[in-house]
């Protein structure tokens, strides 16, 4: 999903936990982020909100958040920001986030 300046109100007060992945297409590390990110989409998408937000097209939100390294992701729970990853990790990091707040 993509996550955009015009939805991600809407999408972070859903009632569902939400997972936005902040990347660009110039960034190394955000192209080894990407496919874990849309692994957890395709196995939790039914339970959260998983998407990504391009910080080049996408000030407002990227403001919002503090966003300064890429790839950052952010948890967010009830409509707060409940946890944060900066950096690639491994899908293990992802999906244990992703299940404490599910």
């Amino acid at each position: 999903m993509e996550i955009t300046d015009s939805n991600y109100k809407e999408l972070i007060n859903s009632g569902k936990p939400v997972v936005i992945d902040f990347w660009a297409t110039w960034c190394g590390p955000c192209r080894m982020v990407g496919p874990i990110i849309e692994e957890l989409a395709a196995t939790y998408g039914e339970q959260a909100v998983i998407g990504k937000c391009d910080v080049d097209n996408n000030s407002d939100v990227t403001t919002e958040f503090g966003i300064r390294n890429i790839p950052t992701v952010i948890f967010f729970k009830d409509g707060k920001q409940v946890d944060k990853q900066v950096g690639s990790a491994s899908k293990s990091v992802f999906e244990e986030k992703l299940k404490a707040i599910l």
